[in-house]
C-alpha cells in the first residue's frame, strides 16, 4: 500500500520531512529512474570543456554526454589562474583515453586518470580529473533519481552553516561590514582590514601612498600583523563574543612570525586562522601547536596527499581547508574528510568565486554528508551566474542548502556561457596573480 505524504506528515511533522523531495520532485526522480532502469550501462560518447566568466574569474566545467539519450553530466574544474590549460588537458588527454569507457565505475576511472600522466598531483591535470570524475557523480545521480548526498550514504545535518567575507580599508568598514551579515543570520564572519598605503589581503587599502624602491604593490608584515591584532580587538569589543571571527592570514609572514601571531590572536577565541603558512613551510605547525591552542585551517594551496596527509595525521591542525578541484574533485575530497573524521579534524571547503556553482554544491554535498563538517566559505552568485548555472546553491539565514534534485541539481545553460567568455582581466596577467613586494623589492608569497 502507498504511503501518502499527509501520513508522514501527521507521523512525522513538517520538519521530519524537511529533507524528502516534493510530490513533483518525487515524480521526476521516478521518471529519470525508469528512463534508465533495464538499459546497458552507459557508455561516455563525448566530453566537452565550458568555459565562462560571469563574475569577473574565470570558470571551467567539464560536460560528459553518455550513449543513453539526454543522460549526460557536469562536473567543475576550475583553475582561474591558468584556465587555459585544462581545456585540452581534458580534450586533448583525458578525452581520448575515457571515450567508450563506462560510467558506472568512478572510482577506477579516477585512479587511470590519476595515473595517466605519470606525473602526478599537478594543479591542471587535478582539476582536468576533477571535472571528469564530479561529472559522472553528476551522471549516477541522474541515473538513480537521487541527488549525490543520498549516493554518499544520506544527510549527516539539515544544511551548511557558512561564513561571510567583511572587509574594509579601516576598522570601521570591516565593522559595519560584518554586521551586515550578521543582520542576515550569519554567526560566522571572516574579518580582514586594509593596510594604508599597502596591498593587504581581501580588503581594500584606501588612498594612501606609500615610498618603496619599486612601482609594484607593497606589502611588509610587520605592520600587517600589528594591524591585524589591532583590528581582533576592536570587532571583540563591537561585535561581542558570541560572533565567531575567522580571519586569512594567506601565508604572508615568515614562519616565525605565523607562530607569534598565532599566540597573540589566542585571546581573542578565534574560530580559525586561514593559511598561516605557505606550504613549504608545514613543518612549522608542529611549532604552532605547541605554542597556543588557536584553531588553525589550511590548505587551500594544496594539490598532493603528500601535503595533508601529515598535517591531518599529526592532529597539527583543526580544519582542513583544501579547493575541492585541485585536489582532484569530489571522490578523493571525500577520502579527505573521511580521513580527517578519525583524527578529529573538521573540514572547511575553500569556497570562493573561482568555484563554479557546480564545484560549490560538490563543496555543500560534501558539507551535508561528513559527521566532521567545520564550516563552508560563502561566496554569493550574481545574476549573471544564476541565468548560465541553474540551480544555485541556496544561503538562507547563514546556512547554505544541498539541492534535492538527482545529480548536482544544476543545469548549464551553453548559450548563455558563450555570452561570457573568458577576459585578460584588469591586470593583463590572463587570469594569473600579479605580483606583490616589500618595500625593498623581495617578491613575496602570497
Amino acid at each position: 500500500m502507498a504511503i501518502k505524504r499527509r501520513d508522514l506528515l501527521r507521523a512525522f511533522g513538517t520538519a521530519g520531512l524537511a529533507g524528502l523531495a516534493s510530490p513533483r520532485e518525487q515524480k521526476a526522480q521516478e521518471q529519470t529512474a525508469r528512463a534508465t532502469r533495464g538499459l546497458p550501462i552507459p557508455k561516455i560518447k563525448d566530453i566537452s570543456v565550458i568555459e565562462c566568466q560571469p563574475g569577473g574569474v574565470r570558470l571551467t566545467v567539464v560536460k560528459i554526454t553518455t550513449d543513453q539519450d539526454g543522460l549526460y553530466g557536469y562536473g567543475c574544474a576550475t583553475f582561474t589562474q591558468r584556465a587555459d590549460l585544462v581545456k585540452p588537458a581534458v580534450e586533448r588527454y583525458l578525452k581520448p583515453f575515457l571515450l567508450g569507457k563506462t560510467t558506472d565505475r568512478i572510482e577506477d576511472i579516477w585512479q587511470s586518470c590519476y595515473d595517466s600522466s605519470y606525473w602526478k598531483n599537478g594543479p591542471v591535470l587535478n582539476n582536468a580529473i576533477s571535472g571528469i570524475d564530479q561529472a559522472l557523480w553528476d551522471i549516477k545521480g541522474r541515473q538513480a533519481g537521487m541527488p549525490v548526498y543520498q549516493l554518499a550514504g544520506g544527510k549527516c545535518r539539515e544544511a551548511a552553516a557558512s561564513y561571510g567575507h567583511a572587509d574594509g580599508a579601516d576598522f570601521p568598514n570591516v565593522v559595519e561590514s560584518a554586521k551586515r551579515y550578521m543582520a542576515q543570520g550569519f554567526r560566522h564572519v571572516r574579518v580582514q582590514v586594509g593596510i594604508p598605503g599597502m596591498a593587504g589581503y581581501g580588503s581594500a587599502r584606501g588612498d594612501s601612498q606609500i615610498k618603496a624602491l619599486h612601482d609594484k604593490p607593497v606589502f611588509e608584515p610587520a605592520y600587517y600583523v600589528r594591524r591585524a591584532l589591532k583590528l581582533f580587538e576592536v570587532c571583540r569589543k563591537e561585535l561581542g563574543d558570541e560572533i565567531e571571527l575567522l580571519h586569512d592570514m594567506h601565508e604572508r609572514v615568515s614562519p616565525n612570525q605565523a607562530v607569534q601571531f598565532c599566540k597573540d590572536a589566542e585571546k581573542f577565541k578565534m574560530f580559525f586562522l586561514e593559511d598561516p603558512l605557505s606550504p613549504e613551510d608545514l613543518a612549522y605547525f608542529r611549532q604552532i601547536r605547541q605554542q597556543c591552542a588557536t584553531p588553525i585551517a589550511m590548505g587551500e594551496l594544496f594539490n598532493s596527499p603528500h601535503e595533508w596527509t601529515p598535517l591531518i595525521g599529526e592532529r597539527l591542525i583543526d580544519y582542513i581547508r583544501v579547493h575541492v578541484s585541485q585536489t582532484g574533485g569530489f571522490t578523493p575530497a571525500r577520502k579527505i574528510a573521511i580521513m580527517s573524521e578519525i583524527y578529529g579534524v573538521k573540514t572547511a571547503w575553500h569556497g570562493p568565486g573561482d568555484v563554479s556553482p557546480i564545484g560549490h554544491m560538490a563543496n555543500v554535498t560534501l558539507d551535508v554528508v561528513s559527521y566532521n563538517f567545520g564550516i563552508q566559505e560563502y561566496s554569493p552568485f550574481n545574476a549573471r551566474t544564476q541565468e548560465i548555472f541553474a540551480g544555485c546553491p541556496v544561503m538562507k539565514d547563514g546556512y547554505l542548502w544541498v539541492s534535492e534534485k538527482p545529480g548536482w541539481g544544476i543545469e548549464v545553460d551553453e548559450k548563455a556561457a558563450a555570452k561570457a567568455p573568458f577576459t585578460n582581466g584588469a591586470n593583463n596577467l590572463n587570469g594569473g596573480w600579479g605580483e606583490i613586494r616589500r618595500l625593498d623589492g623581495t617578491v613575496i608569497k602570497q
